[in-house]
């Protein structure tokens, strides 16, 4: 995949193309790609997905403080890469590029920049100033510019229509099953080892403290079995997310700590991925240290249970 940082002096053979913010780059959204993918081969072209950076909602709103999203930037380009396209665009996003009407981008951008030949859409996808653009809007465009239009319905599950914003709320309430099955993968997050109060160690099962990337989705409080990604190599281990209530009695402060099971390396300053293979339990308050310890060996169990 040949990824560009804006759409000057492109390159491609035929371009068909894709637009989107493909937050999690979920099984909805392959459906797309795989569309797209297809379209390219039988047509000789190249497949192309123009996305965004930052996230236009990071941009648009005001209050963003709480915003959280299921992939990074760089999450999104490994997840792309590997679903197999040619190309993939990156637009700057700003409030001054917000202010574009959805005629002109189709015509400035899609048509005499990238050259589109073929446009694949979802079926709910608007876009352009007050997001005015939508089928309708680019089926006229197309008509003007010479290119072909095609919508992709969505890929419906169990719950309807799976979305981006399905997959968080699942993430959210703790129903972590859920959301894998709708992403297509296990849901995971990347960050820094940090140093912690070291509670974990004096309990028996030290823990390395994550802090992620601003902004990235930290689903409910609880414990994990999680596969964690070192420069050492891929273990197995149990992540708590959470206040440490038996702990911090008083402090509210979230954080996420992953006891990496076997492993004795000094990390700090590492970056780690932790991928979510089960939610083990809710966040518990236990009334004494020991009885926190025991659960702790319990879990450890159930993890060690799980991956064998």
């Amino acid at each position: 995949m040949i990824i560009h940082n804006g759409y000057e002096n492109l390159v491609i053979v035929s371009p068909v193309v894709t637009l989107g913010i493909f937050d999690g780059v979920h099984r909805g959204h392959r459906v797309l790609i795989d569309c797209l993918i297809n379209r390219a081969k039988e047509t000789g072209g190249e497949s192309v997905v123009i996305t965004f950076s930052p996230h236009p909602r990071l941009v648009i709103e005001k209050d963003h403080l709480d915003l959280a999203f299921l992939t990074t930037l760089d999450e999104k380009k490994d997840l792309l890469d590997k679903a197999g396209i040619d190309h993939l665009v990156i637009i700057d996003f700003s409030s001054e590029f917000s202010r574009i009407p959805a005629c002109d981008f189709v015509r400035d951008i899609l048509a005499h920049r990238i050259g589109t030949k073929y446009l694949i859409v979802g079926y709910d996808h608007h876009f352009g100033r007050s997001a005015e653009g939508d089928f309708d809007t680019i089926k006229q465009c197309s008509e003007l510019h010479d290119f072909k239009l095609e919508k992709v319905p969505g890929l419906q599950s169990e719950e309807g229509t799976i979305s981006s914003t399905s997959i968080r709320d699942a993430l959210i309430k703790g129903q972590l099953d859920d959301a894998n099955r709708l992403l297509g993968y296990n849901y995971s997050l990347s960050g820094s080892v940090v140093e912690g109060k070291k509670l974990g160690r004096s309990l028996g099962f030290p823990t390395a403290n994550i802090r992620t990337e601003t902004h990235k989705l930290i689903p409910a409080n609880g414990v994990y079995a999680v596969e964690v990604k070192t420069v050492d190599g891929s273990f197995t281990g149990m992540l708590s997310i959470g206040t440490n209530p038996t702990i911090n009695r008083e402090n509210g402060i979230r954080s996420i700590e992953v006891n990496i099971l076997n492993f004795d390396r000094d990390i700090y300053g590492n970056n780690i991925t932790v991928i979510f293979r089960k939610r083990l339990r809710d966040e518990i308050t236990f009334d004494s240290m020991d009885q926190l310890a025991l659960q702790m060996a319990l879990d450890r169990a159930d993890t060690l249970k799980l991956f064998a």
